[in-house]
């Protein structure tokens, strides 16, 4: 179920003109007196999408050595992640790195010389389902994954959602505009003019350090999406019509 949150902010003003005296080509329109509002709904929502951002990290004292260690391991968790049932388009290859690591000597005696080769193989990997979370990175970790950098939450589909955002700023626009005109010893007219705003962006990754043998997890872990909010903002534009009730 959505639930509904909502903040506004209004104002009033008041445009009068009077006809002029000048020749008739030459005369303005007399401006409508008018009432703008802007208001801003809110609509909260389950993700129910996951991404998970894992990696692999190996040493040696070759880079061949270090990046025949990764490969290995990497495919490993690969096949894991696959046989909970997340299909190979779901996973892709997002970074991999091999770095030198040098050792310096401090007094200068002695020229800088690499030590070993640190290679760093990183997999994102798209779960359409929520529950698949904790499982995934169960079988990474136990496969010999040693680096989970991130989790993110998303909404698949926030249409409604955002459609539902719009639908409350509109609501709140007309009765801030109909409590204005009143309050202005008026009532409120047609609407002349209505314009929308929405957003919805992710969360930020969640950076998510996780190092444990797979032989020690007792328990898949937890997690708990929270919920995503998507907003929208409308500006509208209303006759004020002076005197009584229209």
């Amino acid at each position: 179920m959505l639930n509904r949150t909502l903040s506004w902010a209004a104002a009033i003003g008041f445009t009068i003109g009077a006809p002029g005296t000048a020749g008739a080509q030459d005369t303005p329109r007399p401006m409508v007196p008018q009432i703008l509002t802007n208001a801003h709904g809110e609509v909260r929502v389950t993700p129910d999408r996951a991404t998970i951002n894992i990696g692999v990290q190996t040493r040696a004292t070759t880079a061949a050595a270090a990046a025949a260690q990764n490969s290995q391991k990497q495919r490993a968790v690969i096949d894991a992640i696959k046989a909970k049932g997340i299909p190979a388009e779901q996973i892709s290859t997002s970074n991999f790195n091999v770095i030198p690591e040098t050792r310096y000597d401090r007094e200068g005696q002695v020229a800088p010389r690499t030590t070993s080769y640190l290679v760093v193989n990183s997999i994102t990997v798209e779960l359409k389902r929520i529950d698949q979370t904790g499982p995934v990175i169960d079988a990474a970790l136990a496969a010999g994954a040693n680096q989970i950098n991130s989790l993110q939450f998303g909404i698949a589909s926030p249409d409604s959602a955002r459609r539902g955002a719009l639908a409350i700023a509109v609501t709140k626009s007309r009765l801030d505009a109909e409590a204005m005109a009143r309050a202005a010893g008026g009532s409120l007219g047609s609407l002349i003019e209505l314009s929308a705003v929405d957003s919805y962006s992710p969360g930020p990754p969640v950076p998510y350090m996780a190092m444990r043998a797979g032989a020690q997890a007792e328990q898949s872990v937890p997690v708990e999406p929270g919920q995503e909010t998507v907003r929208a903002t409308v500006t509208a534009r209303w006759q004020f019509v002076a005197g009584g009730s229209r």
